[in-house]
């Protein structure tokens, strides 16, 4: 089953136009359309699969974030990234808080709570989908709930979502309960692929960022900057995330030629980076925010 949008997520207008068609490669092979609000130019799929048939489209062995077995050497270089992601996004946790108390929403496998819980930190994480749910609570010190709507009086200093905001069908409802949850002084860490990346603008309907139907949003910095000021979120930093532009161009080469092109990918990578230096539109961005 399909939902139609009827108005903008953002803004509510309820004129929009085709921005792209893209092709859903990792699951179903169906194409979806990524229209643009006419007034606020944010771009999201429409029409999409309903909240209920959504978790057809993760039930792949590809999907890495999720089932944690997929054995392609793409998914191999996914891992090894993973490693020194997850190094840099303790770093940017401990620059705001030392000793914190985390919620990471969506936390998938649970790679990234594994490695807080190890620090000694005090973990949740939130996981809807159960193959992913099962394997992360397999970790020892990684505590995993399913019903978000059962803990919206906790309290953390750091609250994560590590491209998850663009997979979440009631975006400001959501957005508002993790702001609820938020501490003070907490901080609020969002990080989503960047459609006015180098790479997304070469690679066109094949961006592996479009990540279609399971991406429902599209950001680039305009758009989620005005989500967050219009939810009261204020903006603290903005962080490139440089090895996705690897990751995604090695997808996305991919799904352009029907092979993996391994050079190629590793020059469109280092082109993204180089051109996001100039104005920070990396492929991936991560986004601190306050209250």
């Amino acid at each position: 089953m399909y939902e139609k949008i009827e108005a903008c997520p953002l803004c509510d207008e309820r004129s929009f136009e085709n921005h792209i068609i893209a092709k859903d490669y990792l699951v179903s092979q169906e194409s979806f359309a990524i229209v643009s609000c006419n007034n606020c130019g944010f771009k999201f799929t429409n029409p999409r699969p309903t909240i209920e048939d959504m978790p057809g489209y993760y039930k792949s062995e590809e999907y890495i974030s999720h089932s944690n077995k997929g054995s392609s050497l793409v998914n191999i270089v996914y891992k090894i990234a993973r490693s020194f992601t997850i190094k840099s996004k303790i770093r940017i946790v401990r620059k705001y808080h030392s000793s914190p108390r985390i919620f990471d929403f969506g936390c998938g496998t649970g790679h990234f709570l594994r490695a807080c819980a190890k620090k000694g930190w005090d973990c949740m994480g939130y996981e809807p989908d159960d193959l992913a749910a099962a394997q992360a609570e397999k970790y020892e010190g990684v505590k995993i709930i399913r019903v978000l709507s059962d803990h919206t009086k906790d309290k953390y200093n750091v609250i994560t979502l590590w491209h998850v905001l663009e997979h979440v069908h009631q975006l400001k409802e959501t957005l508002t309960t993790l702001r609820k949850m938020l501490s003070e002084k907490g901080i609020l860490v969002v990080a989503v692929p960047n459609m006015n990346s180098w790479d997304a603008h070469h690679y066109k309907e094949y961006w592996a960022g479009y990540d279609v139907p399971r991406h429902l949003y599209h950001f680039e910095k305009s758009t989620i900057l005005k989500l967050m000021t219009s939810l009261k979120f204020r903006k603290l930093e903005i962080i490139p995330q440089k090895l996705d532009a690897f990751y995604v161009s090695l997808l996305s080469e991919k799904y352009q030629n029907q092979k993996n092109k391994y050079i190629q990918a590793l020059n469109n990578g280092l082109k993204s980076n180089r051109n996001g230096k100039k104005d920070n539109t990396y492929s991936s961005l991560i986004y601190i925010f306050s209250k």
